[in-house]
């Protein structure tokens, strides 16, 4: 049975930067497309950062281009995620998910709904 585990949020000052982790078990990481999302209490669940089961394709939020990267180490079982230049707006809930039986090894999903396992969450504040 997959599991996901995020780890790494927190509180950080503007302009600053984190690494979110998000722990793979019950299967290798590298068998799913994996992606980040976020949520704010009272808001929909919004997309963030996306990476394809194999090749390395990568796609991201236009609030996140140009500040986001998400890779796997595949030795560790672990999806990252860091984002740097954080603004209050970046205050969120993020969670990690994976889509078992993909369509393609290099397909892209950004939908919330085409994935099947997803983390608890960790939370990061953006703060002063």
């Amino acid at each position: 049975q997959v599991q996901l585990e995020e780890s790494g949020g927190g509180l950080v000052q503007p302009g600053g930067s984190l690494r979110l982790s998000c722990v793979v078990s019950g299967d290798a990481v590298d068998r799913y497309p994996v992606g980040w999302f976020r949520q704010v209490p009272g808001k929909e669940r919004e997309f963030v950062a996306s990476l394809s089961m194999s090749g390395g394709l990568t796609y991201y939020a236009d609030f996140m281009k140009g500040r986001g990267t998400i890779w796997r180490e595949n030795s560790e079982n672990t999806v990252y995620l860091r984002m740097t230049e954080l603004t209050p707006d970046d205050t969120a809930v993020y969670y990690c998910a994976a889509k078992r039986d993909p369509v393609s090894i290099s397909m892209i999903y950004t939908k919330e709904e085409l994935f099947d396992y997803w983390g608890q969450g960790t939370q990061v504040t953006v703060s002063s």
